[in-house]
């Protein structure tokens, strides 16, 4: 069954809708005002078409919609094949609001809500500049996850009270399958909340809350009234009063993107909901996010938002300002900053690679363009040996590509090596932001420009600051070779959960698979004058840097969790040089208070007397 194609599953009944027109007004000068709808569930996609039609004709047009409810639904929505970022690459992609080759465009909604009906992209900006959007909502009254009371456990079954109003589910074969305005999807994973406090149950991230292996062979059941039993012998049980959120369906479609644009503003938006990624910008430049939101809608009793990442910057370039905004409830990182690596397939001359996209979500990107500069890494080492310019990009399906360089390629180049593309990285800027409860880490950063991350507040479940790289798993590339850490507040729901790359509240993370504590992956990260109030001993791991400080810091026990992290070291550096720790204030009952080395020379670290080093095999 093809999710996406509306003619093989949607319900007779949308043939029902009243299609009544809408209030449309082509006001004095350059702006065009849209009324709402006089019925609720009316669908509003063609009269935001014609109002964008008008727009096109005015040299700064500003489109107003008065305040109000806008549903759009997808059977009159553009299609469009994008390939997208780290999203499932089914398509068309439906988009009901389409800003397509754009100059000088406000769309000022003036607190309107737009709700969304089945898998779609709400807003899509492509080939656009000097774009803002502004004053709006973005929801799904069917949401692409579900939630759950738990309201009975044993050694063989979790019972669970589900909202069938809000969460429509049926029981097929045994399996609990979710079903919305023309899709049915199968549940295939569970995040564990807390009834009073709302955070994620501490050690249950991910398959924390059932253990492992379980969706292919629990038996769901529906019980007299209305509950829904799920029978098998789970590793564990999460706890009765406790609010499951129910994780199916595919990431298809980004909330708000972004593509080959510039100079891109969103100022007060509330994302509560997504059916992927909520706002995904990739191969666009200076792009500003001012009071955004990607929240759960209270309202509903909701504890979750969007369906993936918050913000998600890939291959992106100039410089990306992030203001002012909260993110919680997400089902993966609030913001996540990298570009892609490929893989060398074959070097067919002198000149010439064929490279393919390794990661399945990321294929089909526009990867390249004549004159952009290129770095040669070894995927082992992780180190860049050589740079080169690209002349010609040429596409050979979605999965692999020709790249022709002006200049011959490295000799020491060799296959399953890899190209990161340095044209497409930018600088970031992450200010006065609060990054509540999310299933995974707070901010990912992959990208050699100048970062600034400062005066946020961080409780994620997971390590609050990654910095990453690879170019074996993920390939998501870029080494960072600036980055200043600020006068941030890391509370102590942090590192609650273990996820993938959670060794301390700070991880410095790269993937090298043959570790050289002579040739530093990342380079210059400073952290300064923050707060951490942990709970369990580990506070900052770096693996392969060069140029390390930290620096005039708060450390404060917390003890409202219990520790439970393998590692015991308040510092853990891997293979790194030059590295600082100095002026920093240890108060209460701190754990650890230690440092460990790994595969370096303790020359290499100047630290204070009152911390106790361990040093392993170089």
């Amino acid at each position: 069954m093809n999710p996406l194609n509306p003619a093989l599953h949607y319900r007779p009944w949308w043939l029902l809708i009243l299609l009544i027109p809408l209030g449309l007004h082509a006001g004095g000068g350059d702006t065009v005002r849209v009324q709402p709808p006089r019925l609720k569930g009316q669908d509003a996609v063609v009269i935001i078409r014609e109002a964008l039609d008008l727009c096109r004709k005015k040299k700064h047009p500003v489109l107003i919609f008065a305040a109000g409810r806008y549903d759009l639904f997808p059977y009159k929505s553009a299609l469009k094949v994008y390939y997208e970022s780290n999203t499932t690459a089914i398509n068309p992609k439906r988009c009901p609001i389409l800003l397509e080759g754009f100059k000088d465009l406000t769309l000022d909604a003036q607190g309107s809500s737009f709700i969304c009906h089945d898998r779609m992209q709400p807003f899509t900006i492509d080939n656009s500049q000097g774009v803002t959007l502004k004053n709006f909502s973005i929801d799904w009254d069917f949401p692409l996850m579900a939630q759950a009371l738990v309201t009975d456990t044993a050694a063989g079954y979790v019972d669970l009270k589900i909202d069938t109003l809000s969460y429509p589910f049926v029981i097929e074969g045994g399996k609990l399958l979710f079903t919305g305005e023309g899709w049915k999807s199968p549940w295939w994973g569970a995040m564990e909340f807390e009834a009073q406090s709302h955070l994620i149950a501490t050690r249950t991230g991910d398959e924390g809350v059932f253990g492992e292996g379980f969706e292919q062979h629990y038996s769901a059941s529906l019980l007299p009234g209305g509950l829904v039993r799920l029978a098998f012998a789970f590793r564990r049980r999460p706890a009765i009063g406790n609010i499951l959120v129910l994780r199916h369906s595919e990431r298809d479609h980004a909330g708000i993107f972004i593509t080959g644009s510039r100079d891109i503003r969103l100022e007060n938006i509330r994302v509560y909901h997504t059916a992927g990624l909520g706002i995904l910008s990739q191969y666009s430049e200076n792009l500003s996010f001012n009071r955004l939101e990607v929240v759960p809608n209270a309202a509903k009793g909701r504890l979750f938002s969007g369906h993936d990442d918050g913000c998600h910057f890939s291959n992106c370039r100039g410089k990306i300002l992030v203001e002012n905004c909260v993110f919680a409830g997400l089902m993966d990182d609030p913001i996540n900053v990298h570009g892609t690596s490929v893989q060398v397939i074959e070097k067919k001359s002198a000149r010439l690679l064929r490279c393919r996209f390794m990661h399945e979500q990321s294929t089909g990107l526009p990867w390249a363009r004549p004159g952009d500069s290129i770095g040669f890494i070894n995927h082992l080492s992780m180190q860049t040996r050589a740079r080169g310019r690209v002349s010609r990009f040429t596409a050979l399906g979605t999965l692999e590509f020709l790249v022709e360089f002006s200049e011959d390629l490295p000799a020491s180049l060799g296959d399953k090596d890899a190209l990161e593309n340095l044209t497409w990285t930018p600088d970031l800027r992450v200010s006065h932001c609060f990054f509540s409860v999310n299933r995974a880490r707070g901010i990912l950063i992959s990208t050699p420009g100048k970062v600034v991350i400062e005066d946020n507040t961080f409780k994620s479940s997971g390590s609050a600051i990654l910095i990453a790289g690879d170019a074996n798993e993920w390939f998501e590339s870029g080494a960072v070779q600036d980055v200043l850490i600020e006068r941030n507040h890391f509370l102590d729901a942090c590192l609650t959960s273990m996820y993938q790359f959670c060794e301390a509240l700070i991880s410095i993370e790269p993937e090298i698979p043959v570790l050289d504590s002579n040739a530093p992956f990342h380079r210059n990260i400073r952290i300064t004058q923050n707060d951490f109030n942990p709970y369990d001993y580990p506070v900052l791991f770096a693996r392969s840097v060069e140029g390390l400080s930290f620096t005039d810091n708060t450390i404060t026990r917390s003890h409202r969790f219990t520790p439970f992290h393998p590692s015991h070291w308040m510092f853990r550096f891997q293979g790194c040089k030059q590295v600082l720790i100095s002026g920093n204030q240890l108060q209460g009952e701190v754990l650890g208070r230690n440092i460990r080395l790994e595969q370096m020379d303790p020359a290499e670290l100047r630290f204070s007397p009152d911390l106790q080093l361990q040093t392993l095999d170089r």
